[in-house]
């Protein structure tokens, strides 16, 4: 399988390792992660964070650091900022290969004649994980010391220094607050906080950026050439000790080979992004729209589905999903996210791209059994919509959906700033009415498999689709309005979401004008969601919250759109050379083997958002593991 890292020019130079991070998910939402250059510039890396629900995790173990003891020659191998803007110490400069093998990172170290290797993985299907360091050459044994740096705190948070903290001690190591154990040979304890542990990213983001960790004490062993010193760290149990580091990293390796044998897909790339796919499926079955901060949005989902569930051969975890999401449909709807503390449901379209969802797992798989048991939820959903449903979501006397409401962005492109939308985009958005024409299509077809009647659902499409055509395209042949029917009537601004309207399996147009409109908007990293030539244009998706919440949709480029670019480009007959390249090579860049979140409009094209984003790992490897279609 496709093999990605860094050599020592990217790994001995900070700025550049510390811009690269790595993961590994255990499978619950929770996660390690951090830089190559093991620097931590997010308050969300670390070794040990653990989910507890609707979006909130917590991060205990922070960092695990090696010291290499040659006969008092002490190098540490760790990476730290301080928030007197020293880096102390500089690891980072013995780091000579970083690489992503079968889902495992792995770190090498080289001190003089010493070299030392370093392994992560989680302890898949419970909140673990499992580190090992091993001497890969040393001519005489060597003293390797780890040491570790705790906190229990909100992954959003911060924690600075107060009363000591209660670290019991236990056999081969020590409880932290009673939350999460920690595993390993010749544990020394020890007691001080570090003060002033400085993210350089928060800082840019414009969020809490220093905090205080907890020095634990370390871990022991005289090593020699072969011989590891392993550490793990759990929570949940604690008195349920996992298996041991080094069978942890094999059973991931394990896993992963297992994983790509199965998805059936032939090229390395391909493969490296069915690994990367793994980590957003979670025990529910359920999936992560983002890591770090992300936990499940419904639209991020379905929109990911195809992807992540059938592209990768895990239908029976996807009908397992579509089974329970039907089984919370209220008013019609799929609830937005759990994040924010509470369920909500501002979202015109997740319901929508679930319809979608459904018809592309029957379609590809032939589960007629999965539509006869959700042909009815869904038709009962489309019920609601026709009837009117949350926030001014209804279908018109034109037979298209229309919604709305004050204070709340309902599509996709939904950032607010001081509780006003960005990009309110009520009305009738293009994408949302390409997908309820498409979706009423895709249900029709459920109904007949089943032997239901469709009738009803097919004269609502043809409505729909009649209506679309003669709303939407533009008089002057420049593809289609982004939103018509608004409250300050047709909006022309250029935007992707067009492409829906020829992307879709029962797309309503097959013309290449929105095709065509959408060449100011592609880039190596996907497309961007507002043209370059429009007066409200941001440029870079960078700065405190309200900057980037300002630029998220006015310019910012979205990786996942290259899915519904492609299958215009596919079934249009145009050709889609070159236009994948970037995101392929974009893998060894940011979050290593994965996709970003998003992009800055301008060139250089820097990522931005979430290093490891679902729904653009979902897209790429949809389309890419699909090849072109014959022209």
């Amino acid at each position: 399988m496709l093999t990605l890292g860094a050599g020592p020019q990217c790994c001995g130079t900070l700025e550049e390792s510390s811009a690269r991070e790595w993961l590994v998910a255990d499978g619950l939402g929770g996660y390690a992660t951090g830089t190559v250059a093991g620097l931590r510039t997010r308050r969300y890396h670390g070794l040990l964070v653990v989910a507890r629900g609707a979006g909130r995790r917590m991060l205990g173990l922070a960092s695990l650091d090696p010291v290499l003891d040659r006969g008092g020659s002490r190098v540490r191998l760790a990476t730290h900022e301080w928030a007197s803007g020293a880096v102390d110490p500089v690891g980072h400069e013995h780091l000579v290969r970083f690489s992503l093998e079968h889902g495992v990172p792995r770190w090498t170290f080289s001190v003089g004649d010493v070299v030392l290797e370093r392994e992560v993985a989680s302890h898949r299907g419970r909140p673990g994980v499992a580190v090992v360091h091993r001497v890969v050459r040393a001519p005489a044994p060597v003293r390797l010391e780890v040491e570790a740096l705790c906190t229990w705190r909100d992954s959003h948070g911060s924690r600075l220094a107060g009363a000591d903290p209660e670290v019991a001690r236990v056999a081969s190591g020590f409880v932290f607050e009673g939350a999460y154990r920690v595993r390993g040979p010749g544990f020394e304890p020890d007691g001080a906080w570090y003060r002033g542990v400085h993210y350089r990213v928060e800082k840019e983001r414009g969020l809490d950026c220093v905090e205080d960790l907890w020095f634990a004490g370390r871990f022991v062993a005289e090593l020699s050439a072969g011989e590891s010193l392993e550490v793990d760290a759990w929570a949940g149990d604690l008195s349920d000790e996992p298996q041991g580091a080094s069978g942890a990293v094999r059973s991931a390796r394990a896993r992963t080979a297992a994983l790509v044998g199965s998805s059936g897909v032939s090229d390395e790339t391909s493969r490296a992004l069915v690994a990367a796919a793994d980590a957003f499926v979670v025990d529910g079955p359920d999936v992560v729209a983002g890591y770090p901060w992300f936990g499940s949005w419904s639209r991020d989902t379905m929109t990911s589905y195809e992807g992540l569930f059938l592209t990768t051969g895990r239908p029976e975890e996807g009908r397992a999903l579509l089974e329970r999401a039907a089984g919370t449909l209220s008013e019609g709807m799929l609830a937005n996210t759990a994040d924010t503390g509470e369920t909500t449901y501002n979202t015109v379209d997740a319901t929508l791209w679930m319809l979608h969802s459904v018809g592309r797992h029957v379609e590809l798989t032939g589960d007629l059994d999965l539509a006869a048991a959700l042909a009815g939820p869904l038709s009962e959903a489309v019920a609601h919509h026709v009837a009117g449903t949350r926030f001014g979501i209804r279908v018109d006397a034109d037979g298209l959906l229309t919604g709305g409401a004050p204070g709340v962005a309902l599509t996709w492109m939904d950032a607010r700033v001081d509780g006003v939308p960005v990009t309110a985009r009520a009305g009738k958005p293009v994408e949302v009415n390409a997908l309820w024409v498409s979706g009423l299509a895709s249900l029709a077809s459920l109904l007949d498999a089943t032997g239901e009647d469709s009738a009803r659902i097919r004269s609502l499409e043809s409505s729909a689709r009649e209506s679309f055509v003669r709303r939407f395209v533009r008089p002057d042949g420049r593809g289609c309005y982004d939103v018509v029917d608004g409250p300050g009537g047709d909006d022309a601004s250029v935007r992707p979401n067009q492409l829906l309207a020829l992307s879709l399996p029962h797309a309503p147009l097959e013309d290449r004008a929105a095709l065509l409109a959408c060449a100011p908007l592609l880039t190596p990293l996907g497309l961007r969601s507002l043209a370059p030539a429009d007066l409200a244009y941001r440029p870079v998706h960078r700065g405190d919250v309200a900057s980037r919440d300002r630029a998220y949709h006015e310019g910012t480029v979205w990786p996942w759109l290259v899915g519904p670019y492609v299958d215009a480009c596919d079934r249009l007959g145009v050709s889609r050379e070159g236009v994948l390249d970037g995101l392929l090579a974009h893998l060894a860049d940011d979050g290593i083997g994965s996709v970003s979140e998003a992009a800055d409009g301008d060139a250089p094209h820097g990522a931005t958002g979430c290093p490891f984003q679902a729904w653009s790992v979902a897209e790429l490897l949809r389309v890419g593991a699909r090849g072109p279609s014959p022209v």
